[in-house]
């Protein structure tokens, strides 16, 4: 228990300072895409294109950042095997928590009261899953589970990338929760593998189960990416952080057997919802006054801003304006 629970930290690490440098070097991608006024930038709805997208995975943020996410995917995988899914999946969603503590020092970013108070709510939470979890279930599945999980994960993943594109700049709700189902679906087939332990090369190669992982974990980055293109909205990151917890959590109590220990059923389910609350509400406080995402057709902005960008923006704390030529002023992803 104390190893996954370390590797679960390790791997919420990794993915709240990957967060970070995503979110820079997309940002700046997309600055440089609006400052172009390329109309291979974004699609014909107004969100970004495959071109920019691509162009934002070479910055080198983006890079680091996702180096880091390869790191976290490798504990967090970890972590599933050695947790239940609602404990695992719960401390990893909380890189949103070290993604605000991070900004303190990476981008300048003050944290008000509200989400400060947040932060204390996800860490209280998290020692009541911690007290309350007990042994995590057998994860064997019969293999038509593993079909349906991979069907499910294309279909999350194409229909959603297609219904994204066509929404263009008002997706970025919609693309952050589908991202969190698919980093959830990850989480679930992690789990289910055949063919780790003990480890058996061709039942791992012939499980669906890996080609779902393999399939909502890329889709799961991309939509992550557009998302930070367009700017997440309140909510955005709160509906990537209930897809990512929620749906792996009930499947892991009702279709893997993983339990609390005895008579600790109803602080597990206080926990795991407080947790979600308040990772929900860092999202929500933390959330930035975000520019339009569209250059302006009226006045030249000035020099070095962004365009269409309003003249300042609100920081994190709420409080006083910053400019909106600040780079690194972005809101709080996942990782």
């Amino acid at each position: 228990m104390i190893i996954g629970l370390l590797t679960a930290v390790a791997a919420s690490a990794c993915y709240g300072t990957g967060s970070v440098l995503q979110a820079v070097g997309s940002r700046k991608s997309a600055r440089r895409e609006a400052a172009r006024a390329s109309s291979t930038g974004v699609t014909q709805h107004g969100g970004p294109s495959l071109s920019s997208t691509a162009k934002a995975a070479v910055t080198w943020e983006f890079m680091v950042g996702t180096v880091l996410d390869f790191i976290g995917f490798g504990l967090g995988a970890l972590a599933a095997r050695l947790l239940p899914l609602f404990l695992s999946q719960t401390v990893i969603s909380a890189n949103l928590v070290i993604t605000a503590v991070l900004s303190i020092k990476l981008l300048g970013i003050r944290l008000s009261r509200a989400e400060w108070g947040s932060i204390a709510v996800v860490c209280s939470a998290l020692v009541l899953l911690a007290t309350a979890a007990g042994p995590e279930g057998s994860g064997h599945t019969p293999i038509a589970t593993h079909w349906w999980l991979l069907v499910a994960s294309l279909v999350l993943i194409g229909g959603g990338t297609l219904i994204v594109r066509l929404l263009g700049a008002r997706a970025a709700i919609l693309a952050g929760l589908l991202s969190g189902l698919g980093f959830g679906a990850l989480g679930v087939g992690v789990r289910v593998l055949n063919g780790v332990s003990p480890f058996d090369l061709p039942s791992l190669l012939g499980d669906p189960a890996l080609y779902a992982i393999l399939v909502a974990g890329i889709g799961g980055m991309y939509l992550h990416t557009v998302a930070l293109q367009i700017g997440s909205v309140n909510g955005a990151t709160a509906a990537l952080v209930v897809g990512e917890t929620v749906v792996p959590g009930i499947l892991g109590v009702l279709w893997l057997g993983d339990s609390s220990r005895p008579g600790f059923a109803w602080i597990a389910v206080l926990g795991f919802v407080v947790a979600v609350a308040g990772a929900v509400a860092v999202a929500w406080f933390g959330e930035a006054d975000e520019p339009e995402t569209e250059p302006r057709t009226g006045p030249a902005t000035a020099p070095g801003a962004e365009p269409g960008a309003a003249p300042g923006r609100r920081s994190a704390a709420g409080g006083a304006q910053a400019p909106a030529t600040r780079e690194e002023a972005v809101t709080l992803p996942r990782g």
